[in-house]
């Protein structure tokens, strides 16, 4: 039986790799500071480890344990795996980090792939998420070399997505006639369903591979025009979607990804998240659920408990007042 230590909190990623293991029969060790979680049951066996990993004596909870491979979802100081990943070196075979496509260095040109140049990390770096990652990554290629995995996923979407952007869309459509959608349709979304993170996550820490890879779905898979229209039909399909260019919208403040979840302005000649190469995961195996399945599966999601919804967090998105008011500049209402 393989044995997993997941690192890192339940609510999404995490809860997604421990299931997925589970559903193989593997052993699953988590260790958070969250109250234990209550996970898809499988034929695999799982432990649940509370403690604080930036407490140097709560990790000790850790010491002399052996593992197959550890998955590390921290997003946090780069202290904390720096800590993880030296206590766990000489006992772990494979040490996978969730990390981020915002590590590389923006503006970048297209596509972007694994050799373009990476943030500064150090004391002088800035203190922000893509940094904390950037610095993340390196502790774990000191402590493992080889070894370790570098998972850079871009938009993570799927059941359990608390950010709520792909939610966003879905209970918008399923609450009002008219929604903005950002032009034009035709836009390349890249987006990687936490399900298929966590699968090629475990395959790949199974087959000993290590280094980065950008873990997004390929080119063609979907646009926002298909992304959209597949929220409309799961949501019933009274919605109707009113097509704004993105320079209007623009024109009008609205701002991309804050207030239009999922919405990012092509910049000619640079890459962005959207414009992502992956020749490099797919020949390591990676796989990607259609479009509509991850829909229809948030949905779902949404709609099995009131508290699924409850656990979205709080973001300043686009105002409905806001919305209508855009639309009627427009006179798309």
């Amino acid at each position: 039986m393989r044995r997993l230590l997941v690192l890192g909190g339940p609510a999404f990623v995490g809860r997604a790799v421990v299931e997925a293991a589970l559903s193989r029969g593997w052993a699953v060790t988590t260790y958070n500071w969250d109250t234990p979680a209550a996970y898809r049951p499988g034929t695999g066996t799982l432990e649940q480890i509370t403690g604080d990993r930036t407490r140097s004596e709560d990790l000790e909870a850790l010491r002399g344990r052996s593992f197959d491979q550890v998955v590390d979802t921290w997003q946090g100081p780069s202290s904390a795996v720096r800590a993880s990943a030296r206590l766990l070196a000489d006992s772990v075979r494979s040490y996978c980090y969730v990390s981020s496509l915002t590590v590389y260095r923006y503006p970048a040109p297209p596509p972007l792939t694994e050799s373009a140049p990476l943030l500064a990390t150090g004391a002088n770096a800035a203190p922000g998420y893509p940094e904390r990652k950037a610095a993340s990554e390196r502790e774990v290629v000191a402590a493992f070399g080889e070894r370790g995995l570098l998972a850079r996923a871009g938009l993570v979407v799927g059941p359990w997505e608390y950010v709520g952007r792909l939610p966003w869309w879905l209970l918008r459509m399923s609450e009002h006639a008219d929604v903005i959608a950002p032009g034009p349709a035709g836009r390349q979304v890249q987006y990687v369903d936490a399900r298929d993170l966590a699968a090629w996550t475990l395959d790949a820490g199974s087959a000993g591979l290590g280094g980065g890879y950008n873990v997004v779905c390929p080119p063609g898979h979907a646009t926002m025009g298909r992304l959209l229209e597949a929220c409309r039909a799961v949501t019933g399909g009274s919605a109707t979607l009113r097509w704004v260019a993105e320079d209007r919208l623009l024109g009008r403040s609205v701002r991309p990804w804050t207030e239009l979840p999922l919405w990012i302005p092509r910049s000619p000649g640079e890459a962005d998240v959207y414009d992502v190469d992956v020749t490099r995961v797919l020949g390591a195996g990676a796989r990607f659920r259609p479009l509509e399945e991850t829909v229809a599966d948030t949905w779902a999601w949404l709609g099995r408990s009131p508290r699924h919804r409850e656990t979205l967090q709080p973001r300043p998105w686009l105002a409905r007042e806001d919305e209508e008011s855009v639309l009627r500049a427009e006179g798309a209402c």
